[in-house]
């Protein structure tokens, strides 16, 4: 007691000589100190053995956000190397635990519907910007019904229908745009596809009428819808924050031309169209309830933007990744001239089936730049981790990362390695999962209420994800994807306006993974462009 009143009198007759604002500032800063010291001190002496290991951070509340932030992928490869496959992390306060590997998405994705809830986590996110009583806002089994509706339209038949549109609307968008005039240029590719994607999708998906009124403005709304999906949204979804703002306007700006287009068809009688729109107008949830219009509107909303953030975004890193790399591109345009024919005809949906080398350029540029970095589920019930001592309790987060085991050297050699190529079976660089002929086929399928899909957790190559919340829009992204490759590939040539080899890095303010921007590449039409 006596050195405390030594060290604590000369202290306190020090503080109070301070003047206001300097009391405050000292206090703050204790407090702080005190607050990491107590920190430190829980993570060393009150380990909880099983429980997956904790990131060690300083500060409480903040834990490892701003690590995990500035670049997710990279966090997840170096904690990996430190704690194993299965670690726990503070993510704005919340105790979040990671699950890497196969294993881990299966653990993850495939959980039982009673032990995580996808809609706890997102709805702050998806609601704003989707719009009420869809998708993460209504009962899951809701949402897999509003999940059917739109995968029974994905149809073979639509499909076929669909490729000429897509690549009549990239011709058109390439004749029309100043950036592609002339025989050269140089252009910023990320705004360019965000427009090619929205335009091909909303006109292949949701019918000429709903198109002929998107224009680039439209879709600079879209964009701003995307910011909605900022990561700070989690906690500030309710704020008047600029882009929420903007998130909003754009939210009721474009669910006001989708109620616009109801009501006028509706008034029409309009029969026998197979568009998006007229088939949700037409479906019936169970119990023979129709679909009111504001959903079919948000639902609208949803089907586009759920697509345009990995569209988008996998055609830029296309683009650039060709410019990084014009002997590829070289080779998709012989792949075109050799299998359908010098004169190069308009592209058909067989036509696809043909050109296995775009195909690849798709799953490849996939594999290193998925839209999606982080899955994450609300613990519901206590879940052991098989194999294992720890037990996830329900005060935790779960958080999938499919793009680790799609970058790890055990499944694919030379991982870091941008080389389509390696989807060809005789390839050295072939992934396990192509030599071991893996495929959608042999998996176990299972009915979640939207029809059979794969479970297909188990796998180390996942960028649609798995389980319930599988991506019903695989097929399309894949389609919509080759074709606007295709068309491009035809018409031009690409490389890095410095002549180099490289890529631009990744941008993780959203919660999408995207180019950094400006991302310029130089083009060059080819002899006997088609525009």
């Amino acid at each position: 007691m006596g050195i405390l009143q030594v060290v604590a009198g000369p202290l306190s007759q020090q503080f109070s000589q301070l003047g206001c604002v300097s009391q405050i500032g000292v206090a703050i800063a204790s407090f702080l100190f005190v607050a990491v010291v107590v920190n430190v001190l829980q993570q060393f002496l009150f380990k909880k053995p099983n429980e997956p290991p904790l990131v060690f951070h300083w500060f409480p509340l903040i834990g490892s956000t701003i690590t995990y932030g500035m670049d997710p992928p990279r966090f997840f490869k170096e904690n990996r190397e430190k704690y194993g496959d299965c670690f726990t992390f503070i993510l704005l306060g919340k105790k979040t635990t990671v699950y890497v590997g196969p294993k881990g998405n299966d653990f993850i994705l495939n959980g039982k519907i009673r032990d995580v809830n996808a809609e706890e986590i997102y709805t702050v996110l998806t609601t704003p910007v989707f719009g009420k009583d869809v998708v993460y806002d209504c009962p899951n089994s809701k949402l897999m019904e509003q999940k059917k509706f739109m995968k029974i339209a994905l149809t073979t038949e639509a499909f076929r229908q669909y490729v000429p549109i897509i690549s009549d609307e990239v011709t058109n968008y390439l004749k029309r745009t100043a950036d592609f005039k002339g025989k050269s240029g140089i252009v910023d590719i990320p705004p360019k596809m965000a427009q090619i994607t929205i335009f091909t999708a909303s006109h292949a998906l949701q019918g000429k009428e709903i198109r002929d009124k998107f224009d680039e403005t439209l879709a600079d709304l879209y964009h701003d819808l995307d910011m909605g999906f900022s990561p700070i949204n989690f906690m500030l979804h309710w704020a008047p924050l600029p882009w929420n703002n903007r998130r909003d306007h754009a939210q009721r700006t474009i669910a006001k031309i989708y109620m616009d287009t109801i009501k006028e068809r509706r008034a029409r009688g309009e029969t026998g169209a197979q568009d998006m729109m007229w088939h949700l107008l037409n479906s019936t949830y169970k119990g023979n309830v129709p679909v009111p219009d504001h959903e079919v509107a948000h639902m609208m909303i949803a089907l586009l933007m759920a697509g345009q953030h990995s569209s988008s975004s996998t055609s830029s890193w296309i683009m650039l990744r060709l410019a990084s790399r014009p002997d590829i591109m070289e080779d998709l345009y012989n792949e075109q001239v050799k299998n359908l024919g010098a004169d190069l005809p308009p592209l058909t949906y067989e036509d696809l089936a043909k050109l296995p080398l775009h195909a690849a350029i798709v799953k490849e540029t996939l594999r290193l730049h998925a839209p999606i970095h982080s899955i994450m589920r609300a613990v519901k019930t206590p879940m052991p981790v098989p194999g294992t001592k720890y037990v996830i309790p329900t005060d935790h987060v779960l958080l999938a990362a499919p793009g680790v085991s799609a970058t790890d050297e055990s499944y694919f050699p030379q991982p870091d390695l941008w080389e389509p190529h390696r989807w060809e079976n005789d390839s050295p660089l072939a992934p396990t999962i192509v030599r071991n002929v893996t495929s959608d086929e042999d998996d176990e399928k299972i009915d979640y209420g939207y029809g059979l899909v794969s479970k297909g957790a188990n796998s180390p190559y996942l960028p649609f994800g798995a389980g319930r919340h599988r991506c019903i829009g695989e097929q399309f992204a894949n389609l919509q994807l080759q074709t606007i490759l295709a068309v491009i590939v035809r018409n031009f040539k690409f490389r890095n306006v410095d002549g180099s080899d490289k890529v631009i890095g990744t941008d993780y303010a959203s919660l999408f993974s995207r180019p950094l921007e400006p991302a310029k590449i130089y083009w060059e039409r080819r002899e006997g462009c088609q525009l």
